[in-house]
């Protein structure tokens, strides 16, 4: 592991300053993907900035819904009431997620800024875009290898069906996000040059030219808290994982739900409104905005639901050995929508 400076602060100013007086500086949180990156030397910082003091740990009602602390635990968040009962969805996501022990270490904020990564990325010595430029000197550690994208032509069966590019065909891993995606969260961020509000579908980035940049973050940022809206769906969501194994396993495909539902009759259910996302198929978050729109106004039927999945499969391009991915998403979009219709 390469030699770097650690500083500890206690206050979001004090953290935002350290960050703007050298290049090569990371916030360091649960560190549960961060560590994982400096051993493998992937990211080579020359300082870490300790914010595990922050007090960014709240969860709490606000004007609008719901304020989401950037420290709170993985696990806290899935466990508080507050979230259980009005926003099951984000619980379920997370719940989903890692593995225990991770939840318990894992922040909110570390989560969103945890990077889009496939087994390439961790290797040097194969082609890979996304470890983008040396991030320290050469004298400093092992060089970034090879540009290019080894899974495109390699083993790419984890990989991206929507949004990729030349560049990078891997997936955005979080289940989080994708709760969030579906539940229009905003993050607040916090920098030098004052605050402001990111909608969540502009937080995450696909990788066109640029797939080393996973977010829209600019240099001395950091995240404060996430807001999420009102809204009528706690009786009607699911998060649905489909992966190789039952926990510590990222996604082949993920779809979060959130319905709000109108009995027009004795038996028939309208879908007054709708949210979906997945994940385990594109570099961010994947939004599946023309489906909803179709099924608003529309009868829970699975005709329908089939319908919708057509239409968000609408742009899908697979790889070689993730072709399967492009019949397990739509599947899965129907199946989480039947059991969406049903909860509750």
């Amino acid at each position: 592991m390469n030699p770097f400076q650690f500083t500890r602060v206690t206050t979001p100013q004090a953290a935002i300053s350290a960050s703007t007086k050298e290049s090569g500086t990371y916030f360091l949180a649960g560190g549960t993907n961060l560590i994982d990156l400096m051993k493998r030397e992937v990211i080579l910082p020359e300082r870490l900035i300790d914010i595990n003091k922050l007090p960014l740990t709240t969860i709490e009602k606000n004007v609008t819904g719901l304020r989401i602390g950037a420290m709170a635990k993985n696990s806290a968040v899935a466990d508080h009431e507050l979230v259980k009962t009005h926003f099951p969805l984000l619980s379920m996501a997370l719940n989903a997620g890692a593995s225990a022990q991770l939840r318990n270490m894992a922040t909110v904020g570390g989560n969103l800024m945890q990077r889009t990564r496939c087994s390439y990325f961790y290797d040097h010595s194969m082609p890979c875009n996304k470890r983008g430029p040396v991030q320290a000197g050469p004298d400093k550690g092992k060089p970034n290898g090879p540009a290019g994208c080894g899974a495109i032509g390699g083993f790419n069966r984890m990989h991206a069906i929507f949004g990729a590019s030349s560049k990078c065909i891997a997936v955005h891993p979080s289940d989080m996000c994708i709760a969030l995606a579906a539940l229009d969260a905003t993050v607040n961020v916090s920098g030098p040059k004052g605050d402001r509000r990111i909608p969540f579908s502009e937080f995450h980035r696909l990788p066109g030219e640029l797939p080393q940049k996973d977010n829209t973050l600019l240099p001395g940022e950091l995240i404060m808290s996430v807001d999420l809206p009102t809204n009528r769906f706690a009786d009607h969501s699911h998060y649905l994982k489909i992966r190789d194994r039952a926990s510590y396993a990222f996604a082949l495909v993920s779809v979060g739900v959130g319905l709000e539902m109108k009995r027009s009759d004795g038996s028939v259910h309208t879908i007054q409104d709708v949210r979906l996302a997945m994940g385990g198929v594109a570099h961010k978050p994947w939004r599946l905005f023309e489906a909803e729109q179709f099924l608003k106004g529309k009868e829970a039927t699975e005709a329908n639901f089939k319908q919708a999945a057509t239409l968000a499969m609408k742009g899908a391009k697979s790889y070689g050995e993730n072709d399967f991915k492009l019949t397990l998403a739509p599947n899965s979009i129907i199946d989480a929508l039947k059991t969406a219709t049903k909860t509750a």
